[in-house]
């Protein structure tokens, strides 16, 4: 394997979000939460995002244009990881937004729908359209949950994690546009990594609150 970077942009800001994302799992474990199971929730969901741009920063930095078959292991661990995350988002918006029977059907119909993509991203296809299928609706479940709970208590955390999921889509955006600093030495991916990086920082500041705040957040009836 070539120890230069192949991509270094794409693959030192993915790092940065690994990085980024470890550091707040490590945060919300060791919180003193009124919730532990949103807390466990959020663990899972920034554990997931760390997992996805560590791998995906490893295949574009030294395998992007390889034929190792080690660079397929590394895009479909990629993807797999996103629908960890997808999983982890359905789960909290249910809780937060839903009571506990309705919550339970939910989850259950995102955790079918995750293992049918498994099936999909491991023996029919590995384009990125099926992490996209599996973390939109998830993500926009996530925005009215936290928008619902934000009406209710006017929770600055919430308006910050509404703002990050917005930027989200942002990114999501400018990524599929393919809008970038520099097409060759900042491009949109990069530019995508650079947006999710405060998206995910501000959705941590929404989750750190959440699980300290659970009795006034979540829905029980």
């Amino acid at each position: 394997m070539d120890l230069a970077l192949t991509r270094p942009a794409v693959s030192l800001t993915d790092f940065a979000l690994a990085i980024e994302c470890i550091v707040f799992t490590v945060l919300l474990a060791r919180l003193q939460a009124s919730d532990a199971v949103l807390r466990r929730w959020f663990v899972v969901f920034f554990a997931s995002v760390a997992a996805a741009s560590f791998l995906g920063g490893t295949m574009h930095g030294f395998f992007e244009y390889s034929t190792n078959p080690f660079r397929t292991v590394l895009w479909t661990a990629t993807l797999l990881a996103i629908l960890v995350t997808s999983f982890a988002t359905w789960s909290i918006a249910a809780i937060l937004q839903l009571n506990e029977p309705a919550s339970l059907w939910v989850r259950r119909f995102a955790l079918a729908q995750i293992l049918v993509l498994t099936v999909v991203v491991l023996f029919v296809s590995k384009q990125f359209v099926v992490a996209i299928v599996a973390y939109l609706p998830a993500t926009v479940f996530l925005l009215v949950a936290f928008s619902t709970a934000y009406l209710s208590t006017r929770e600055p955390a919430l308006k910050a994690g509404i703002a990050g999921l917005v930027l989200t889509f942002i990114g999501a955006a400018v990524q599929q546009l393919k809008l970038a600093v520099h097409p060759v030495y900042f491009d949109h991916n990069a530019l995508y990594h650079v947006i999710q990086f405060v998206a995910l920082w501000m959705i941590y500041l929404a989750a750190r609150w959440i699980s300290t705040a659970q009795p006034i957040v979540r829905r029980t009836s």
